[in-house]
């Protein structure tokens, strides 16, 4: 794409985007797919299912949202690999990519053994107490040894994603997802005669040793397939500086993005342990949701960061144009299909009556959410390509300070309660997107 010719073309193919994005889509869902596994598992278990659920939820809310923090070198270096890409420089970041998985490797180590002693203050800034409380701690000591297994494997899948290549990520998402689904039946519900049901631990077991196997197995492929080495140089990369400081400015962001789940949860949870289950499987679905669309914005990051690099502006604004209405179209798909089964998709989760009747009388603002989500998504995913971290960085700080938190804390007072939560995201994501849209075409249509 940094030929002449190729420059040219004013438009990127169908094909080569969904050579990118389908794989980043399958990959993406494995990861809330593992999840909602978890809370179905979990949530149909014989004893104290209800708070089980309600803990399985909190914490990993609390996962996601310190995964998303600490993985924006994944972002920041899928960035950097495209951009070298498109202008024939890649030799200019290959001792940039070690450091870069050391650094990630180093800095699990630190949060896990903080997080872990501090679990109990932690989780109970979430609302949490008693047994739901205790659960939280169990469940998340074990998940989160995982740490270092997923911070280096998504550094290793940002380094695919800026090669153009999402397959690989996506054969080791699916086999950790399987692992995962098959050791949660055998490790919660146990085998008699073999193994003891291990409850909701059982379930934090088996979500380490997948994660345990999609590490191995990126490393497979980081090893075999790119042009990339584990050998450590201690001379710094000249590319580490900007890099880390785009994983900064993504980290605040993220951060920002994060303390609005967080009081949406802490919410949830202060209102009872029925609201916070029924908020454990909407935030859920909405994750998952929000990983499958993501699928195309991981095509815009990919394939825009190349295209920056090759100067390709034409092709950058069209590319836009394409993977918004793809991903506008999947939005109301999903949409349609839940609509479909509204009634029945709570259950999978839960029998609880009181979280199922608290659940379906959301889920509709949730489904309502999806084609703003999409938008917003889209242009997230383009940014990052195009290392506009701080701009990233200044809309989640507004959307989140200015937005969510002011819409929350107005419907909470007037009783709206689960309905104050996603009436807050509502605004949360229409802020986004209007303001990506408005910065992109302002900065990148001129140019075109």
């Amino acid at each position: 794409m940094s030929s002449k010719a190729d420059i040219s073309i004013p438009k990127v193919s169908f094909k080569e985007i969904n050579t990118i994005a389908i794989p980043a889509i399958i990959a993406g869902i494995a990861e809330p797919l593992i999840s909602l596994s978890d809370i179905a598992i979990i949530g149909n278990v014989d004893n104290n299912s209800v708070e089980a659920l309600a803990a399985a939820g909190i914490v990993g809310s609390f996962l996601s949202a310190l995964i998303w923090i600490l993985a924006q070198t994944k972002t920041a270096i899928s960035a950097l690999v495209s951009q070298h890409l498109g202008s024939n420089r890649i030799h200019a970041v290959k001792t940039l990519v070690p450091q870069t998985l050391a650094l990630n490797f180093l800095l699990s180590i630190v949060i896990y053994f903080v997080t872990a002693f501090f679990a109990e203050i932690i989780f109970s800034a979430y609302n949490a107490e008693g047994l739901i409380l205790d659960y939280t701690k169990s469940y998340y000591r074990i998940r989160a040894l995982g740490y270092p297994f997923t911070l280096v494997t998504f550094a290793i899948f940002g380094v695919f994603r800026g090669l153009q290549n999402t397959l690989w990520a996506m054969k080791c998402s699916l086999v950790g997802g399987a692992v995962n689904i098959g050791l949660d039946f055998t490790l919660v519900y146990g085998i008699e005669g073999l193994i003891s049901p291990m409850h909701l631990e059982g379930a934090a077991i088996a979500s380490v040793i997948a994660q345990a196997v999609m590490l191995a197995m990126a490393f497979y492929y980081y090893i075999q397939k790119t042009p990339f080495h584990l050998k450590l140089s201690f001379t710094l990369n000249p590319n580490l500086k900007p890099l880390i400081s785009m994983a900064l400015n993504l980290f605040l962001r993220t951060l920002a993005l994060n303390i609005a789940i967080y009081l949406a949860n802490a919410y949830a949870t202060d209102y009872g342990k029925n609201y916070i289950a029924a908020q454990s499987i909407l935030m859920n679905i909405w994750l998952f949701f929000s990983f499958f669309i993501d699928g195309y914005a991981n095509a815009g990051n990919a394939i825009g960061g190349k295209l920056l690099g090759a100067k390709a502006y034409t092709k950058l604004w069209n590319l836009s144009k394409d993977i918004s209405k793809y991903a506008v179209i999947i939005a109301i798909l999903l949409v349609g299909i839940c609509t479909l089964f509204y009634d029945d998709i709570g259950m999978i989760f839960n029998k609880d009556e009181q979280v199922l009747i608290l659940f379906s009388s959301v889920f509709w603002l949730v489904l309502l959410m999806q084609p703003i989500n999409a938008i917003a998504f889209m242009f997230d995913g383009i940014f990052k390509g195009l290392g506009e971290a701080k701009y990233l960085r200044n809309v989640l700080l507004i959307a989140t300070f200015l937005g969510f938190w002011p819409t929350l804390i107005l419907f909470d007072y007037l009783g709206f309660k689960l309905y104050a939560i996603w009436l807050a995201f509502l605004v949360w994501m229409l802020i986004r997107s209007i303001a990506l849209v408005i910065k992109f075409r302002r900065k990148y249509l001129s140019n075109s």
